[in-house]
């Protein structure tokens, strides 16, 4: 794909799209479907290079798995069918994949060898292996297991308790994952709530998890039985057309069956705070994982701060909601978001370097970005450093521009919604 000219000067957009299955999700039923006890079906799964990179992992480790379009089939055999893979384990661009799966290859009794593409090699391991060495895996790696490759020999885990240094749902759901096959209970303390669709999946496979507060305790020793996911879709890309909704003029757009898991809805709170035209109707049926019908119209915005709390609940929209920004009345100002600068690029230059090239006021700071609303958006030609988020926010920013805009490397974006390009087209008729 690599340059492509995007978009620009939408007078509206109209009509509705089915959003792809949530990426999280999607990687955590396959996970596991792979070591529960019994056949998994997966439904509306993600075709994302990412979850295609954990299916790869499963089958090298013996599993077999069925695919037929979005449709996934595992055949469990439970933790101990798991097997020596005879090559290495290679993980492409996906930090869920490497980071969750080394929780559950710690407490096998084999030897693994974890490889990723360049920018995994770039990503902080020791977050991960540091709890899973306490717990008793023998993990190694460059810079003492910091980074890729990784090299596992599983065997005989205990429960620990342990307080995470970051809000991060990766680490807390590798360390539960471990903590599945340790010997007594694991006890893990957030500095603040992230994702929990570990823990929701976890209970939907069989599991046992109590969660109270910010700490979250698993016995060791369970066995999970095979279930049906019928995945949601993934808020994290519909962020993408909720945020092209709202600003280009004469829109209204319908996004069918997104996932409105609390954890992760901040997106909907911020647009609310910022005046978005946006109503939901929520889908009763869902026994796990809630989800419901969204319609959004263009909209008057206006600035609001983004911090705390709200942080973990929206990091990977904060891309978007920069650009939902410079169209707002007044300022925004995003901090405590030191977590964007160990994504797939340091998410706060980057959000900042390509959006100024279209001509948006906004300035980088040590936690985030302040960003000065009311900006036309012009010519340029920018690039998604590799980043899919990066990308898909480019394309929407393009829409609003008033000259030609070309991206770069825009290939990233099949990574998490291959059909990104398919469902604006549609929009756009």
């Amino acid at each position: 794909m690599g340059h492509i000219q995007l978009h620009t000067n939408a007078t509206g957009l109209s009509g509705e799209i089915l959003i792809p299955g949530d990426k999280s999700i999607s990687h955590r039923a396959v996970m596991f479907g792979a070591i529960a006890n019994g056949t998994t079906t997966v439904t509306n799964f993600l075709l994302g290079d990412d979850c295609l990179s954990t299916i790869s992992c499963f089958r090298k480790l013996g599993v077999t798995i069925e695919q037929e379009v979005d449709k996934v089939t595992i055949y469990g055999k439970g933790l101990n069918g798991l097997i020596e893979p005879s090559e290495i384990l290679d993980v492409g661009n996906s930090g869920t994949t490497i980071r969750l799966l080394m929780g559950i290859l710690a407490g096998r009794p084999f030897h693994n060898v974890l490889v990723g593409d360049h920018s995994i090699g770039r990503r902080p391991m020791t977050r991960v292996v540091k709890p899973l060495t306490l717990m008793g895996a023998k993990i190694d790696g460059k810079k003492s297991g910091e980074f890729t490759p990784i090299s596992i020999r599983g065997g005989q885990l205990s429960g620990i308790e342990y307080t995470l240094p970051v809000a991060s749902a990766q680490v807390k759901s590798s360390i539960l994952f471990a903590g599945l096959q340790a010997e007594g209970a694991t006890i893990i303390h957030e500095p603040a709530k992230t994702r929990d669709h570990t823990e929701r999946m976890i209970c939907q496979f069989g599991g046992k998890v109590e969660s109270e507060g910010l700490s979250i305790t698993i016995h060791g020793g369970q066995e999970l039985i095979a279930s049906h996911v019928n995945v949601p879709g993934d808020i994290s890309s519909a962020a993408f057309f909720m945020v092209a909704g709202a600003i280009v003029p004469n829109s209204e757009i319908v996004l069918k069956n997104v996932g409105l898991n609390p954890t992760r809805t901040g997106i909907i709170d911020v647009m609310e705070q910022m005046g978005a035209n946006l109503s939901i109707q929520i889908n009763e049926a869902e026994q796990f994982e809630p989800t419901g019908d969204m319609i959004i119209k263009t909209s008057e915005l206006v600035g609001t701060t983004i911090e705390g709390e709200m942080i973990p609940r929206l990091i990977d929209e904060i891309p978007i909601l920069a650009l939902l920004a410079t169209q707002a009345k007044g300022t925004t100002v995003i901090k405590d978001a030191h977590e964007l600068k160990v994504k797939e690029t340091n998410r706060i230059d980057t959000v900042v370097e390509e959006l100024t090239k279209l001509g948006a006021s906004i300035e980088a700071t040590d936690d985030g970005m302040i960003i000065y609303g009311g900006t036309p958006l012009g010519t340029g030609v920018v690039s998604s450093h590799g980043d899919h988020r990066i990308g898909m926010m480019l394309a929407v920013a393009a829409l609003i521009s008033t000259g030609e805009v070309t991206l770069e490397d825009a290939e990233a974006i099949s990574v998490s919604y291959p059909q990104f390009f398919d469902h604006l087209n549609k929009l756009m008729q």
